[in-house]
C-alpha cells in the first residue's frame, strides 16, 4: 500500500458520473426517435385539441357579444391568437410526459442526466455524492470570514429605509405630493398658447 487506507467494499457499487448535456450534446438515435415521437404525439394530442378548443371558445365569446370583433378583420385575429395560445400551451402541456419517456430510455445520457437531475432535487440534502459547483454551504459553517469593518461598509451602501407614518387622514383617492392645481393652457386660431 502507499500510505493510504482503502476504505472501499469490494463490491461496492460506485456511482456514475452525471452526464454533462450541452448544446453540443449528439443526440443517440434513440433519443432522435424519441424526439419526433414526442413532438408527433405532442402536436396531435394536445396542441391540435387544445388550439381547436380555444378557437370554439373564442369564437363562442364573440358571437354571444362578450367579445368584440373587429370593424375591419372581423373575428379572424382573436381566433388567431386564440389558436396560437393553444398551441403552444398543448406544447408545453406535454414536456413532463416527453421527459418522463426519456428517463425511461436504457442507455440513454439524456435519460441519465434527467434521471440524476430527479434524485437530486427530490433526495435530502447530503444523500447525493456528487454536488454542483454551485451549491451553497447550508450548514452554517462560512467559507470566508467577513471582519466588523466590512459589515459597516456594506450597512453604508446600502439605502436606509425610513417607514412613512400613517395618518388616517390619507387613503387611496388622495395621493400625497401631487397638487390639486392644473395649469389650464389655451390655444387660439394660430396655434399661440398661454397659461391662465
Amino acid at each position: 500500500m502507499n500510505g493510504r487506507a482503502d476504505f472501499r467494499e469490494p463490491n461496492a457499487e460506485v456511482p456514475r458520473p452525471i452526464p454533462l448535456i450541452g448544446a453540443d450534446y449528439i443526440p443517440t438515435e434513440e433519443e432522435r426517435r424519441m424526439f419526433a415521437e414526442c413532438n408527433d404525439e405532442s402536436f396531435w394530442f394536445r396542441s391540435v385539441p387544445l388550439a381547436a378548443t380555444s378557437m370554439l371558445i373564442t369564437q363562442g365569446l364573440i358571437s354571444k357579444g362578450i367579445l368584440s370583433s373587429h370593424p375591419r378583420f372581423g373575428s379572424i385575429p382573436k381566433l388567431i391568437f386564440a389558436c396560437i395560445m393553444g398551441y403552444f400551451a398543448g406544447k408545453l402541456s406535454y414536456v413532463r410526459t416527453c421527459q418522463e419517456k426519456f428517463k425511461n430510455l436504457e442507455n440513454s445520457p439524456l435519460g441519465e442526466a434527467l434521471r440524476s437531475g430527479q434524485a437530486r432535487r427530490s433526495s435530502p440534502p447530503g444523500h447525493y455524492s456528487q454536488k454542483s459547483k454551485y451549491d451553497s454551504n447550508v450548514s452554517g459553517e462560512s467559507s470566508f470570514v467577513t471582519s466588523p469593518a466590512a459589515d459597516n461598509i456594506e450597512k453604508e451602501m446600502l439605502p436606509r429605509y425610513e417607514p412613512i407614518p400613517f395618518s388616517a387622514a390619507m387613503n387611496e383617492s388622495t395621493p400625497t405630493g401631487i397638487s390639486d392645481h392644473i395649469a389650464q393652457v389655451k390655444v387660439n386660431k394660430y396655434g399661440d398658447t398661454w397659461d391662465e
